[in-house]
């Protein structure tokens, strides 16, 4: 990375922040339906996509699509 990109990141907003990477990333959230616990996967901005009965599942799903999953606790 030069210099000129190094100083653009150190200076980013919080809002182009939020924004890095949100074509990127998918999170997984363990829930309880039905007194079944069963993962959600939500796009970067929040939005649930799917509901998995694993985690392992829920995380294959998000990789085949081409994004990196992150897990929220």
């Amino acid at each position: 990375m030069n210099n000129p990109e190094l100083a653009r990141l150190k200076n980013i907003s919080a809002k182009e922040f939020a924004l890095w990477g949100i074509q990127d990333l998918a999170y997984i959230r363990p829930v309880t339906v039905d007194g079944k616990k069963v993962f959600t996967i939500h796009a970067a901005d929040g939005t649930e996509v799917a509901v998995m009965n694993t985690l392992e599942v829920a995380a294959a799903a998000v990789r085949q699509n081409d994004l990196e999953p992150l897990s929220v606790h």
